[in-house]
């Protein structure tokens, strides 16, 4: 049973696995909280890109010498293989680490995964640690694994009759805020750029354009790396994506209305769609749904 500093520390590894979001692709972006043999805080890491080291080996190089005889808290499933860097499970064991607790397992784990090989090196291991919180974070790349396609949010502004419209000076703001945590961005004339300039790793592209077409455009930006894709208002794409059932995330602005009017057409969601999340600007609704 995880203590109550673990579950602190597993929430801390949450926390710190978000700044890896929109450079990790195709990786996924993981956190790590290392405790020494007492209990205390001892270092912690997150993976900042592909090819780079995991959160595991970075929360190791901060720990030192303290991690021996200590817990290692991971938001995903230490990785078994090696790839462009070591196996992680064999870098906790060789760092001396006695109990691993994971919120998330790993279903790109190679034959056995690192969990179980933890087990076999006789490490106490616990498993779907405050699971549900740590998919905030990964819930978009596990999502891009299942679909085998990258995970799709359509951000749109609405007008006060529910018609589509352009983007606002808020939604501006709230596009700025979404799209840090998206590999691409799609705006409506079919351009595409990274949601952070620059910051990929090795194996990642950016298509220059894409087209109208949903099953070519999905092909061009999973060649290209990535696992989570930004759609800037409703394009002919973002139409014919959200007919085809392929939107997974709706993020939709509309102005407040007035405390009492007569009814008018309003946006509403897309069928398949519930709300996960509203909030407000100053003058905006800020709606966001997921697709069930």
């Amino acid at each position: 049973m995880p203590t109550s500093v673990e579950l602190a520390a597993m929430r801390r590894a949450i926390v710190i696995s978000a700044s890896g979001l929109g450079a990790t692709s195709p990786n996924p972006a993981v956190g790590c909280v290392i405790l020494d043999a007492v209990g205390r805080r001892a270092g912690e890491g997150f993976h900042l890109r592909k090819g780079d080291a995991h959160a595991e080996v970075n929360a190791l190089a901060a720990a030192g010498g303290r991690a021996a005889g200590g817990t290692a808290v991971v938001t995903l499933e230490p990785c078994n293989h090696e790839g462009l860097t070591p196996p992680c499970h064999q870098a906790l064991l060789d760092a001396g680490i006695t109990r691993v607790l994971i919120a998330v397992m790993d279903p790109t784990s190679r034959g056995e995964g690192g969990a179980a090989r933890l087990r076999q090196a006789g490490v106490d291991v616990h498993t779907h640690v405050l699971e549900e919180e740590a998919l905030l974070v990964l819930g978009l790349w596990l999502s891009a694994l299942s679909y085998r396609r990258p995970a799709l949010h359509l951000l749109m502004q609405t007008d006060a009759a529910g018609g589509v419209s352009p983007l606002s000076a808020e939604a501006l703001v709230e596009l700025e805020v979404e799209r840090h945590a998206h590999d691409l961005l799609i705006s409506p004339d079919g351009s595409v750029e990274e949601g952070r300039s620059g910051i990929h790793g090795r194996g990642f592209s950016v298509p220059a354009a894409i087209s109208d077409e949903p099953d070519g455009a999905l092909a061009v930006v999973a060649e290209a790396g990535a696992r989570s894709v930004l759609l800037v208002g409703l394009s002919e794409l973002g139409k014919r994506l959200l007919n085809k059932s392929l939107i997974d995330r709706l993020t939709l602005l509309m102005p407040v209305p007035g405390p009492s009017q007569p009814t008018t057409p309003s946006p509403s969601l897309p069928d398949g769609f519930v709300l996960s999340r509203i909030t407000r600007t100053n003058r905006q609704l800020v709606i966001r749904a997921e697709r069930r």
